[in-house]
């Protein structure tokens, strides 16, 4: 649709919801919401719960804008009930939605089709943990949830003991958890818009550890905008964020993160609704690029849809 278009349809900004991602959500949200009627759109709030469809209905919403964090809105879920509502949303269908939501899967499909991405190990609950620890040699090792974001629950192990620590943390956010080989490098993310790369951030948190706090405080880290990277290695890191986004199905925004090791890259993972609060990485990449936040918002508008 036309933004003309779109200025007759009723938006519904979703924020919030039950994830433990929800206010980091609700910041992304709020500031869409500003940038959408400060444009004349005619948007609205809803925090989703399990009476979903009935805000929808009751609010006789047109569109979707998903500016959900995290579970029941970044995995699949939401998209998959307005698919079945027939109301078109932003961002990512339901399958790319649900294979980047879970961190061992996109390595699956990267490792398939030969992208880079570090050495890791899957486990679930109530598999055999002797059998891991016992498997996990070399350290330090990176233990995550598979399908939280944020850097929620997440540990750097230096050894066996805080390796079991690191399980026991991220077993408190999911059942299915993700180690992974540390690569000490250059921690970078690129953002890709509607299928084209954006200039690509370096992140340099004050602490050494890219962490809940450091992701979310002002002043704990450093973005250097462009990376200082050179020309070659600058490009191939945009090729290949805009390759992963490919492969999964990413629409709108998205927002790719890897380590760099002198010439070499490793892909992190994929994440399918990127934040925009304001210490948020896409906002900073895309006001790079000439992109207005007003502009950004309006041009992940402009992709919604159905059946992605």
């Amino acid at each position: 649709m036309t933004r003309a278009e779109l200025r007759k349809q009723k938006i519904a900004v979703l924020m919030g919801g039950p994830s433990a991602e929800r206010e980091v959500s609700l910041k992304t949200g709020q500031a869409v919401l500003k940038a959408l009627t400060s444009a004349d759109y005619n948007a609205v709030a809803i925090d989703p719960g399990n009476d979903l469809p009935l805000q929808l209905r009751s609010a006789e919403i047109d569109l979707a804008f998903i500016a959900l964090h995290g579970r029941f809105g970044e995995d699949g879920t939401v998209q998959g009930l307005l698919e079945m509502m027939r109301v078109p949303y932003t961002g990512s269908g339901v399958l790319a939605s649900s294979l980047a939501a879970d961190k061992v899967v996109t390595k699956q499909v990267l490792l398939y089709h030969e992208l880079s991405t570090p050495g890791f190990v899957a486990f679930a609950e109530g598999d055999d943990r002797a059998a891991l620890l016992k498997r996990c040699r070399h350290y330090p090792l990176i233990v995550k949830p598979a399908r939280e974001g944020s850097t929620i629950g997440i540990s750097i192990a230096k050894n066996l003991q805080e390796l079991e620590q690191g399980l026991d943390e991220a077993l408190r956010h999911d059942r299915r958890i993700l180690v992974e080989d540390f690569i000490e490098g250059l921690e970078v993310t690129v953002s890709v818009l509607n299928g084209e790369a954006l200039p690509i951030i370096q992140i340099v948190p004050k602490s050494g550890f890219y962490d809940y706090t450091a992701k979310y405080t002002k002043g704990q880290t450093e973005y250097l905008l462009p990376a200082p990277l050179d020309n070659v290695l600058y490009s191939r890191l945009q090729q290949m964020a805009v390759d992963a986004c490919g492969l999964l199905g990413c629409r709108g925004a998205a927002r790719v993160d890897f380590m760099v090791r002198e010439r070499e890259f490793f892909c992190l993972e994929v994440n399918t609704i990127p934040g925009m609060t304001e210490t948020s990485l896409l906002p900073k990449a895309a006001a790079h690029a000439g992109i207005s936040f007003a502009e950004l918002v309006q041009r992940i508008l402009e992709d919604a849809g159905l059946d992605k």
